[in-house]
């Protein structure tokens, strides 16, 4: 049976030549013999804590700020897995990971619509740019659940007005992918608590 795990680290996020202090989720989908992780936040250490001996499919990038994609070098060749993340974030993710290192890129480009397999269970690719023009977010409807990065948090979208971001994107995007799911739907954040799509969808309006 499908099930998420789950635990916080916590480092740093830098961009536009600012750097944040910041907590992260990790969140590891699956069951008792493989998974998915998404994201790849601050400790390697600490993901494969949670991932707990299993095999792990795929390391999914919800986008590539380098808070979430700074690890995933060093998760892949911890696990041997491929990294898939939208080819649209290649600039951000080249501002972590520069061309000039062997094995820079990730593996495998996201598309909207795709579907990853993890388990026997279906997790929906859903792209939603706004926060990062390759943000997306994954829609697992067998567990009533949606993991939205850093697109959507309790209390509304995820921030903007740092490059490659766009603010009235990244509503339209909320809108047209994410209020698309039922309300009763979890939202797994990439920081902070859970939500919910009917307590979102009241917020925004």
């Amino acid at each position: 049976m499908l099930r998420v795990d789950h635990a916080v680290t916590s480092g740093t996020f830098s961009l536009d030549g600012q750097t944040f202090d910041v907590d992260n989720n990790v969140w590891v989908v699956g069951d008792d013999e493989e998974c998915i992780v998404i994201d790849a936040p601050h400790s390697v250490d600490d993901i494969l804590a949670v991932v707990a001996g299993r095999k792990v499919k795929a390391i999914v990038c919800t986008h590539a700020h380098d808070d979430h994609v700074r690890f995933a070098p060093a998760l892949r060749e911890a696990v041997v897995a491929p990294i898939l993340l939208h080819p649209a974030d290649r600039p951000l993710w080249e501002l972590t990971h520069p061309q000039d290192v062997h094995g820079y890129l990730w593996d495998v480009d996201l598309a909207d619509e795709q579907v990853i397999t993890v388990g026997g269970e279906e997790v929906r690719v859903l792209h939603t740019p706004g926060h990062a023009p390759g943000a997306v977010c994954l829609s697992v409807p067998s567990l009533g659940a949606v993991f939205t990065g850093d697109t959507l948090f309790e209390g509304g979208p995820g921030a903007t007005g740092r490059s490659f971001s766009d603010a009235d994107l990244i509503v339209s995007s909320i809108r047209a992918r994410l209020f698309a799911l039922p309300d009763a739907t979890v939202v797994h954040t990439g920081h902070g608590p859970d939500t919910t799509i009917g307590a979102e969808r009241a917020t925004l309006g």
